[in-house]
């Protein structure tokens, strides 16, 4: 082999060990734009999904012992009453009807409580315990027993009957009445905070 011809070797030996830089290599400009777009979708989808599909609550209050604990945060659903409507024994979260926000409840404030009474059903409360179309509904998720009684009411259309799990320290439709459909945000269906209660509700 000639020597010009080592060199050849070596040369072409060079620049396979050594790529050329890539031309289409995106400029900080371009980088910048692709990491404004990336952040911009994933904004609109968490916000999507918020408004949409499901989002966090916290639990402010103790009205829904022993089933939910002050501080417990919760995954809201909002898909399935697209669907069908609340039914007995969900828990939803809602805004406040126009009777707590003329106590002065913000009306972007939610409340959550457990739905005793759909439209149509009789609700009542009696000795202790809480009836359906005149049965007595079994509870084993209560605090106490209710210590007040409730004359029978039927619930009308477009509306619910909704109740704290906590009877007898819940701000709820034996006091301030029957609860708008339209006001209902969502129905809770996953504890994901205390870790040690983490689980469905």
């Amino acid at each position: 082999m000639t020597s010009e011809q080592k060199n050849l070797a070596t040369a072409k030996e060079s620049q396979s060990s050594n790529p050329q830089p890539n031309s289409k290599q995106s400029t900080p400009g371009q980088q910048l734009r692709e990491n404004l777009f990336v952040i911009a979708i994933a904004l609109i989808l968490a916000i999507g999904i918020r408004t949409f599909i499901a989002e966090p609550r916290y639990i402010p209050s103790d009205s829904m012992l022993p089933t939910l604990e002050q501080g417990d945060r919760l995954v809201i659903e909002k898909i399935s009453y697209h669907f069908h409507p609340p039914a007995q024994g969900d828990i939803v979260v809602f805004q406040p009807p126009i009777q707590l926000q003329m106590q002065g409840y913000d009306k972007n404030q939610a409340f959550i409580k457990r739905v005793i009474g759909e439209p149509g059903r009789a609700v009542a409360v009696q000795n202790g315990m809480v009836y359906l179309d005149d049965r007595p509904v079994e509870e084993d998720y209560i605090d106490r027993s209710p210590d007040y009684q409730l004359p029978t009411v039927e619930v009308p259309q477009g509306k619910l009957f909704v109740m704290g799990d906590n009877r007898n320290n819940s701000d709820d439709s034996h006091i301030w009445g029957f609860l708008p459909q339209e006001n209902v945000i969502g129905r809770a269906v996953f504890r994901f905070w205390p870790l040690n209660r983490i689980g469905k509700i």
